[in-house]
């Protein structure tokens, strides 16, 4: 499905409020703890299609029979990862994870390592270091594992999740300078939060076994890279314009949260109420040239800020940025091809991307999603500016399911 966008503006006294789903980054890790400890109880759970597969699977599973179990992710990276090491540490079970071309292509090897250095018992069905895999459950007894600190923190986590179920815990060091920081310390947070002792000094990692851990019910704060894209309507938007969105709060455990910060430059401001939801403002046009900023913490808003930058008529240096080599799409590459096709002067390396501040846009372009559901969110914000058409854009399903029916309640209109 591709959709032609424009807008229609709209008063700017309004402050609509709405309503996102919860974190697609915290439900994901909670879904896989609650199946280690069914007395956990979730409110606010997302509904993305990520998270879906995270609860079809985990509900699905059967004990090994003759013939393996295939599971099937789909684009789900982040169920790639986490039930690899969910499924490696269930007794009696053997099951084959597979997914679409693109995770075919999406490299698995050093967590494969990791968990088969425990002893575990993982092998690979096609193409060696990427899925399929086939997986054969163990009890697992080892504790002590290494890792390089600077590659997707999913593969940390995935370890952390299960840690606790290990009869000896785990120690897990990590090798070289680690990156994204915020979402092992969500997890170590969300570990916490049921009962489970951990300690992150250093390079080292601990967590203690924990058998059985007290009943909890946890609130899931709503997803902030979700926020993201009405940060960046807001910032392109009339001094004035408003939304309200819930449920966030101010100690979030979600490295994107860094948007509060990072969209003050371009004019937007974030009131907390009373922990529960924000309040975005327009209050000024940006004054600076060239934004520059670090993003290893949060690599998922840069397709975000990229577009905000050119609608703005910014430039932009974005760094730490080589996880996105390996996401659903190359998303430096497809942020350069995109954004060149809408007459921006755009550059990348392997971690970084520089923008030249331009005045125009092309109108009436067609946009490339690639099956990556941060391009087509990223993106539509242009619609402001001049009419855009943003193909397959059905993806969004992967994070936002109701992405587009909130665009359409803000004032953007669509055709098909």
């Amino acid at each position: 499905m591709n959709l032609n966008l424009s807008y229609n503006p709209q008063p700017i006294t309004r402050n609509p409020q709405l309503k996102i789903t919860g974190s697609k980054s915290e439900t994901n890790r909670l879904l896989l703890l609650q199946a280690l400890y069914p007395n956990i109880t979730l409110e606010n759970t997302s509904n993305s299609d990520d998270s879906e597969v995270m609860i079809q699977a985990l509900q699905n599973s059967q004990p090994a029979t003759r013939n393996p179990q295939q599971i099937d992710v789909h684009h789900a990276g982040t169920a790639m990862r986490f039930l690899a090491a969910f499924f490696a540490i269930q007794e009696g079970r053997e099951v084959i994870l597979t997914g679409s071309p693109r995770m075919k292509e999406r490299p698995i090897k050093i967590l494969v390592e990791a968990l088969n250095q425990l002893g575990a018992e993982i092998t690979y069905e096609e193409n060696d270091g990427f899925p399929p895999i086939r997986i054969k459950g163990k009890k697992i007894i080892k504790n002590k594992v290494s890792l390089p600190a600077n590659v997707s923190s999913q593969y940390i986590s995935a370890l952390l999740l299960v840690a606790p179920k290990l009869e000896n815990g785990l120690e897990l060091t990590l090798e070289g300078e680690i990156t994204s920081i915020p979402y092992i310390n969500m997890t170590l947070a969300l570990l916490n939060e049921i009962g489970v002792k951990t300690s992150f000094n250093g390079n080292k990692i601990a967590i203690c076994h924990a058998e059985l851990v007290s009943a909890s019910h946890i609130l899931v704060e709503s997803d902030w890279s979700s926020a993201s894209y009405w940060y960046s309507i807001i910032a392109l938007s009339e001094i004035g314009t408003q939304i309200t969105l819930s449920s966030y709060k101010e100690n979030s455990l979600q490295g994107d949260a860094a948007l509060v910060e990072i969209y003050k430059s371009f004019g937007v401001e974030t009131v907390f109420n009373n922990n529960q939801s924000i309040t975005l403002s327009k209050n000024r046009n940006p004054q600076l040239a060239t934004f520059n900023s670090q993003l290893n913490n949060s690599p998922d808003i840069a397709q975000t800020i990229a577009v905000t930058c050119f609608g703005l008529g910014i430039g932009c240096h974005l760094n730490g940025l080589h996880t996105l080599k390996i996401k659903e799409t190359d998303r430096l590459e497809a942020l350069k091809t995109e954004l060149s096709k809408l007459g921006a002067t755009i550059s990348v390396t392997n971690d970084s991307l520089t923008l030249e501040s331009s005045k125009s846009i092309i109108p009436s372009i067609n946009i490339a999603t690639y099956q990556d559901h941060r391009m087509a969110m990223a993106f539509a914000p242009l619609a402001l500016k001049v009419p855009i058409t943003i193909q397959e854009a059905e993806v969004v399903s992967k994070s936002y399911p109701a992405f587009w029916d909130d665009l359409q309640g803000f004032g953007f209109h669509f055709s098909e």
